[in-house]
């Protein structure tokens, strides 16, 4: 997720020419790598950025082209610093409104994922900005 210049949610979607299709950065744990490590691994690999991780998604499992059962573990990130650059396994790189990323992204699991994502991206920006009374109980309850 990152905000553009006129305050705008963006998330990051890639098509990946070995499948042909449009989805989120995602891979495979490397030996004794955790998920959220491998998580920010894959986004950098896959799209130029190091980022910074906060909250975790609900997982995603599927069954991928062959038949076999995957579990993905996503995590809101920001982007902190980088450049993308096409490569054999991602060659572009869409910054979309969550309304771009609907249309164009080619799961379905990715889409609802999307929508999840921006209701606690907006949740947390909402809680950001109430002051730390607000939160607390009403006196006397």
């Amino acid at each position: 997720m990152a905000r553009d210049g006129e305050g705008t949610s963006r998330v990051a979607v890639i098509h990946r020419p070995k499948y042909e299709d449009w989805s989120l950065p995602k891979g495979k744990l490397e030996k004794n790598e955790g998920w959220q490590e491998a998580a920010l691994r894959e986004v950098q690999e896959e799209t130029g950025y190091l980022a910074a991780a906060s909250e975790e998604l609900p997982h995603v499992s599927y069954l991928d082209r062959k038949s076999r059962r995957k579990l993905v573990r996503y995590w809101l990130m920001e982007p902190i610093e980088g450049k993308f650059h096409p490569h054999d396994e991602v060659d572009e790189l869409r910054w979309l409104t969550p309304g771009e990323a609907d249309e164009l992204l080619t799961y379905p699991h990715d889409r609802e994922l999307v929508r999840k994502a921006m209701r606690r991206y907006r949740w947390k920006r909402v809680m950001r900005m109430l002051t730390p009374w607000s939160r607390a109980p009403m006196p006397g309850t």
